[in-house]
Formats: structure tokens, C-alpha cells, sequence
């Protein structure tokens, strides 16, 4: 923990502490202003690009008016504040490590000699882009908003859709160095007081220098170590009505400035069902698409490792299902074909992200037809796995998680990896295992990760299959 430096007794020694404190000379961005309030002289610190410069003129126009004789009847930082300075965001604070973190965040700090402690006038204002939808969580209806990398907007998206005074906006800061701003969004009647009180209590137990990675950084100092186990804890959204409506149901948002990515805290495995899109149709439609989602899930994990297994086995195939027999023979491997296809649709995954909108098209052409057809033509893979591979590679978008979608991808290539090695009996041991991993996972709050289904609650399992109308008792 940082040590706590107070403000001096004198100006001159405020003066000479806080410009060698904020490294005002070594940093051309950070303006230190020397002016005279009346006869007293004061000196303003403000990061340039972060005050906005109409508020500053127009404090700095009111603090001109002062003369000697009103300073006397104030004698207080406080009062001094109050008076003089008619800006709603303003505060006194006697500790220069807070008064410095603020004027690094963006507010102006000011020291009036004669008046101990400083001034801090939050009168900032941020770089942002505008809150258009995002492009990994799109909608076919509904609104076109999304959060964006500043917290304050963030909060301002989710009170629009939340008018409700228990709605609380609990702000932390994370980051020996970094001292980000973390918010807990949450309903006060609603919320699991139990999973508030560990959040709070882990988020003042992170110790680390900065949140280098955002959302991902602060998920890890909040999940449990698991080395071993690829199923994520949290889910993510980037849409206000998505996050509104988590809240509503009791769940915490956790939001992280610097991120347009909100939280979801605590997650299990059955919620990855639900999209914002199941809630902007009727219920039937909503319900439809959560059960596809749901056959999406299972085909993209054992999809491939069952007809793996079938060719090795052919005696296992019923006369209705021969047409998945391999006919030819292939210099490769049918298990490393697998694999190889794995690794380049994640490479061409890679690729895509480094590729230029205006080359986007030549990236799918050289993907689908020279990496595809030519391999199949020469003989390299057999059209099958192209033809199961490419609808696995498919499945994995059907779903709103990217980071479900890779743990499919490492418990399906562990599935495919015993199955080769040990035929049926590694089949057998690997799905065995890959249920009990999921089994034993647990939530941030403590549940299992198979809930309602462990423990079983059949309305509550029921309802995240199927989307019911809305109305007093679930909306």
C-alpha cells in the first residue's frame, strides 16, 4: 500500500513538493499555470487534452473577480471551494497521493497559498468514439448502442436503461501504478450480498502493478487458477440493453475503464444458451434459436471425435449411416488431416484480424478455394473432413462466446487426441472426463457450474431453453 504523503504547511513548499512529485519538468503534456487569486498566489496542475477548455476559462473568469477582502470571510479550503468556485464537480482532498492520481486521470488540481490542502475541479473530458453497435454482438432488432472504452459512458448507457434507486454504481480503483477505475454494477434488492462481499474483498486484494489487458487482466486476479480447465466464468457483452437486463436479474456487471467490454458475474454453463437476440423476437422464434444453439453445442464438441471414432471402427456403422465412410485412400492420416485443418482455420482466424478491410475477400477466396479445393484435388484431405471440419469451424460462431468456442475446440481436440491413441476406450474416458472437468467447475459465487441442472431446478433449466413471455414474474 502506498504510503500516505500529506500537503505541507506553506505554498512554497506545496509548490516546490508537488512539482517535483508530478515531474511537472519532465512531461510536456502536464501543465503546472501559476496565477494570483487577488493578492495570493495559487498555481493550477492539468493534464493538456483532458480539461475542457470552455469550463476552464470559465472558472478561471470567476476566480479573477476575487479580491482581498472576500478571502477573509472564508478561511477553510472548503469554504474557499464553495464560494469561489460555482463548478458541480468540485473537492478538496489533504493527501497529495489522491490529489495527484486525480489530476493523472484528468481533473484540474489547484493550491491557493493561504489555504491548505488542494483543489480538485473535475472538469475533464476523454477521446471517445461514438457508442455505435458492436461488431460481435450484433442484433437483427432492437437498439444500436454499445458500450465504449470510457467508464463514465458506460454507467450513463446502463442508468439510461435502469431508472431505479437501487441501481448502484460501486467504483474501485485496481493497479499500483495503473490505478484503474473498476465499477460493480448492480441492483441493491436483488444482488447475492454474499458474491458482492467477495468481489469487493478480492478487488482490494489485487495486487499487481496495471491491468495491462483490461477485463481479461482483472478476470484473472478474480477467477481461481485453472490451468487445466479452458471453460470460461464470465461471460461478456458489449450491448447497454444486454448488460440492463444481467442487472435486473440479479447479477453483477463489472466494468473496467479503458474496456468497451461489460462483465457478467457469476456465469454458468446453461446462461451461454441465451443471446440478446432470443429477447427481440416472440417467444416461440427466441425459443427456437436457443434450442439450435443448444445442437450447435453438442455437434461442435463431439461432431468430429464420433466420426473419427466410426472410422476406425467401421463395424460400428449402421447400414443407414455408410455413406460417411471414407471410399479412397489418402496419403494422410485421417487424424492428422483433423488436426492440420484445426491449426489453419485458426490460423486463418489469426490472419483475419491482421488483414486489411480492402483484402478481407482475397482472404476468403484463398481460404475457401486454394486451401480447400486444391488440397481435396491433390488428394491431401479427403472431402469429408473438409466438408465436417467447416461445419464445426461454423458451430464455433453460432454461439455468442469466443471463449466457449475455444474451450469446444481444446475438449474436442483432446477427445479426437484419446481417441486416436486408444481407440473406443479413449473415446470413452475422454468424454467421461471432459463432463466431470465441466462437473466440478464452479462459479465466481461459489455454485456449481451446471446450474439449475446440478442442483436440479427444472424451472429454472426450463427457462434458459426455453424463452417464456414476458411479464411481472420474469421480466
Amino acid at each position: 500500500m502506498n504510503k500516505k504523503i500529506p500537503f505541507k504547511d506553506t505554498y512554497n513548499d506545496n509548490v516546490s513538493f508537488l512539482d517535483n512529485y508530478l515531474r511537472v519538468h519532465d512531461n510536456f503534456d502536464l501543465v503546472a499555470r501559476e496565477i494570483n487569486i487577488a493578492s495570493r498566489p495559487a498555481k493550477m496542475y492539468f493534464i493538456d487534452g483532458f480539461a475542457k477548455d470552455e469550463i476552464l476559462e470559465k472558472v478561471m473568469e470567476f476566480i479573477m473577480r476575487i479580491r482581498d477582502e472576500d478571502l477573509e470571510n472564508f478561511k477553510t479550503t472548503r469554504e474557499f471551494a464553495n464560494k469561489f468556485l460555482p463548478y458541480i464537480e468540485v473537492d478538496v482532498h489533504s493527501e497529495v497521493e489522491t490529489f495527484s492520481t486525480f489530476i493523472y486521470a484528468g481533473a484540474i488540481g489547484l493550491i491557493v497559498d493561504g489555504y491548505k490542502g488542494g483543489i480538485l475541479i473535475d472538469a475533464r473530458t476523454y477521446p471517445v468514439r461514438s457508442v455505435e453497435e458492436p461488431d460481435n454482438d450484433r442484433v437483427l432488432r432492437g437498439g444500436r448502442e454499445g458500450f465504449v472504452e470510457t467508464i463514465i459512458f458506460n454507467t450513463a448507457l446502463i442508468r439510461r436503461k435502469i431508472r431505479d434507486r437501487d441501481l448502484t454504481m460501486e467504483i474501485h480503483q485496481v493497479g499500483e501504478r495503473s490505478k484503474t477505475d473498476i465499477v460493480l454494477s448492480y441492483l441493491e434488492n436483488k444482488v447475492d450480498k454474499k458474491l458482492l462481499k467477495r468481489l469487493q474483498k478480492n478487488l482490494s486484494e489485487i495486487k499487481v502493478n496495471a491491468l495491462s489487458m483490461s477485463q481479461e487482466s482483472l478476470a484473472e486476479c478474480l477467477v481461481k487458477k485453472q490451468y487445466f480447465n479452458p471453460f470460461p466464468k464470465v461471460r461478456y457483452t458489449e450491448r447497454p440493453d444486454a448488460a440492463a437486463a444481467c442487472i435486473y436479474e440479479g447479477d453483477i456487471i463489472v466494468l473496467v475503464d479503458g474496456s468497451p467490454a461489460a462483465m457478467i458475474v457469476p456465469t454458468s454453463f446453461f446462461e451461454f444458451l441465451q443471446d440478446t437476440n432470443d429477447f427481440y423476437f416472440p417467444p416461440i422464434v427466441g425459443s427456437y434459436l436457443r434450442i439450435v444453439r443448444a445442437i450447435i453445442f453438442g455437434l461442435a464438441l463431439l461432431l468430429t471425435p464420433v466420426w473419427f471414432l466410426l472410422i476406425q471402427n467401421p463395424q460400428l456403422i449402421p447400414e443407414w449411416l455408410s455413406f460417411i465412410q471414407i471410399e479412397e485412400p489418402y496419403s494422410i492420416p485421417v487424424f492428422l488431416q483433423l488436426m492440420i485443418i484445426e491449426l489453419v482455420v485458426d490460423a486463418l482466424k489469426l490472419a483475419s484480424l491482421n488483414t486489411p478491410n480492402s483484402l478481407s475477400n482475397s482472404l476468403s477466396i484463398i481460404g475457401a478455394l486454394v486451401l480447400g479445393e486444391l488440397a481435396v484435388s491433390a488428394q491431401l484431405f479427403s472431402s469429408e473432413v473438409v466438408l465436417f471440419m467447416a461445419f464445426v469451424a461454423i458451430a464455433n460462431f453460432a454461439q455468442p462466446s469466443i471463449e466457449l468456442g475455444y474451450a469446444f475446440k481444446l475438449s474436442r481436440v483432446f477427445i479426437l487426441v484419446m481417441t486416436s491413441l486408444f481407440n473406443i476406450v479413449g473415446f470413452c474416458v475422454a468424454l467421461i472426463l471432459t463432463i466431470l472437468m465441466i462437473s466440478f467447475t464452479s462459479t465466481i459465487s461459489g455454485k456449481s457450474y451446471l446450474y439449475p441442472l446440478i442442483p436440479f431446478k427444472g424451472k429454472a433449466l426450463l427457462s434458459l431453453f426455453f424463452r417464456l413471455p414476458i411479464n411481472t414474474k420474469n421480466n
